[in-house]
């Protein structure tokens, strides 16, 4: 199998294109970072460049077709559920996206892979400027209340969430000997929680919360 100059490069341009990518997540601390989604990208260039030489003319897609579907599996190891709050999966798309970049290098389609990694770059980076602006108007938290039950009951706590004006949908409700935990997802301003959690502080009622 002939071995062109040309693969070598798009090889250097995926490891490039993929510690770009990866420098961004590694400053964030996030599970996939420099080396990985370099790696990643490396990987998915070689697998495009063997599969277009043994695949040929007639099917060069032989290998890079199952490319997105083995992604998936690392992708899968950095999403973890907690209760009924998902994380990971900006770092799992990031990965899905580094072997993108490094399919694109690997098919020679070398300004795409640019643009790809620059767009990527603009998502992760200057979106967050948008998210944090979105976030102080409007945000999403889940609450775990504990509080007596001889004291307090969950519409009084109700009518303190109308008070700061959150909008809340309760999720559950346990109860033990001497007291009640419920799980409610709130909506509101990021003000409006700063008073709610100085209020759910100072009650007395109130055992423990965390969000």
């Amino acid at each position: 199998m002939y071995v062109s100059i040309d693969d070598f490069y798009k090889i250097g341009l995926a490891l490039v294109l993929g510690a770009v990518l990866g420098v961004e997540r590694e400053y964030r601390s996030k599970a996939a970072g420099f080396r990985t989604l370099t790696m990643i990208s490396i990987g998915a260039c070689l697998f495009t460049i063997i599969s277009r030489h043994l695949g040929g003319e007639q099917n060069p897609d032989r290998i890079a077709s199952n490319i997105v579907q083995g992604i998936g599996f690392l992708g899968a190891g950095v999403i973890f559920k907690d209760n009924v709050s998902v994380s990971g999966l900006t770092t799992a798309t990031s990965i899905w996206v580094a072997s993108a970049i490094g399919m694109a290098s690997g098919g020679g389609f070398y300004l795409l892979a640019a643009f790809t990694t620059a767009a990527a770059l603009l998502v992760l980076a200057g979106f967050e400027l948008i998210q944090r602006y979105i976030d102080r108007w409007n945000q999403h938290r889940l609450y775990r209340i504990t509080f007596s039950k001889n004291l307090l009951n969950s519409l009084e706590l109700e009518t303190d969430f109308k008070y700061h004006k959150v909008r809340f949908l309760k999720k559950k409700e346990a109860r033990d000997l001497d007291s009640i935990t419920c799980w409610y997802d709130l909506y509101g301003r990021a003000s409006f929680f700063d008073n709610l959690d100085r209020c759910l502080l100072e009650d007395a009622r109130i055992l423990a919360f965390d969000n």
